[in-house]
């Protein structure tokens, strides 16, 4: 039998965390209560190209998390509460909206605690009119019983794959069994969601992108994973532990994109917490990637020789760091505003 979604929220135990608490009167881990608050919505140019094309990906910012990484850019609605209530309507038409905006997908940015009511919520925006596909966009940090209400219903996965060094996983996030939780979880999704992409001609209004010649066809993703991770400064090793996981289990069925952004946040926060974040802070480097890290990611890189990975070009341009306070959280040519709490 099926628990219904209220159910589900009064003794919570979506997440690994499993914290038990009654979400209909009180908060859980993920300091969110049984209602969906969302921060932001809009076309977001800065996705991998699969998902990015030439109309944008759909994103749509959730507030909470299961984790609390320290350095996560996103901490003003993943871990600070910024957002708003919203009905199944309001969702509907805030998707309807990004579909009728031009976005290739709608791209679900940390719902791993709301998995049984987003998994109603699609539903309804597919039985009113949303055609274009759902993005799954997470830490990964998700049992498979919980995965399974998706199934069907998102047929696009970005899961992060963050470490699989379970006392790095323990400092930085609190969770030291998110290295198999993820991989599980990943594994899931890799199974029920075989790779397949179409190139799409070249419409006249397509927006330029940098990765693309104008006028060009380019690659689309319609279904399939693409596994992020995010190489932490002075964790060489922790990388290409990853890198070997991957090559093992999901090279030839997912895409690979192996990033190197890792900027320090400035956090606006009160003082007792940013001691403790830093503190924190103290298991990486917290600073930006340098040149011979990079030179170093790309030789292992070639060493593995995935079938299909994206790899960003070294920057030291911090511009992009979101302030989700601002209807306009992003840069201009990473981002068109399409709704704000």
């Amino acid at each position: 039998m099926t628990p219904t979604t209220s159910s589900i929220y009064t003794e919570c135990k979506q997440c690994p965390r499993s914290c038990k608490v009654d979400r209909t009167k009180s908060t859980g881990y993920c300091r969110e209560p049984s209602e969906l608050r969302l921060s932001f919505a809009g076309l977001h140019f800065g996705e991998e190209p699969l998902i990015t094309v030439f109309g944008g990906s759909g994103t749509i910012f959730i507030t909470g998390c299961t984790l609390r990484c320290a350095f996560c850019q996103n901490y003003q609605i993943s871990q600070n509460g910024y957002g708003t209530e919203v009905s199944s309507e309001n969702f509907t038409k805030i998707c309807l909206d990004l579909q009728n905006a031009g976005a290739e997908n709608i791209n679900l940015v940390t719902g791993s605690h709301h998995i049984p009511k987003l998994a109603q919520f699609i539903q309804e925006a597919k039985n009113k009119g949303v055609t274009i596909p759902f993005c799954w966009n997470s830490s990964a940090y998700e049992t498979v019983e919980m995965l399974e209400l998706l199934k069907g219903l998102v047929t696009i996965w970005l899961p992060d794959l963050k470490t699989l060094s379970s006392p790095l996983s323990a400092k930085l996030f609190g969770a030291p069994d998110y290295p198999e939780v993820a991989a599980n979880a990943i594994k899931w999704m890799i199974k029920n969601n075989p790779l397949k992409i179409e190139e799409i001609p070249s419409p006249k209004n397509a927006k330029h992108a940098d990765w693309a010649e104008d006028g060009e066809p380019r690659e689309k993703m319609t279904q399939g994973v693409i596994i992020r991770h995010l190489f932490l400064p002075g964790k060489f090793e922790e990388t290409a532990d990853v890198l070997g996981w991957l090559k093992e289990n999901a090279d030839k069925k997912a895409c690979i994109s192996l990033m190197n952004q890792y900027t320090p946040v400035p956090f606006n926060e009160d003082a007792e917490k940013t001691k403790n974040r830093m503190k924190t802070l103290s298991a990486i480097e917290n600073r930006l990637v340098t040149r011979q890290e990079d030179a170093d990611i790309q030789d292992l890189i070639e060493a593995f020789d995935f079938d299909y990975l994206f790899y960003q070009e070294l920057s030291d341009d911090t511009s992009w760091l979101p302030d989700f306070t601002r209807p306009q959280p992003f840069s201009n040519n990473l981002a068109t505003p399409i709704w704000h709490c």
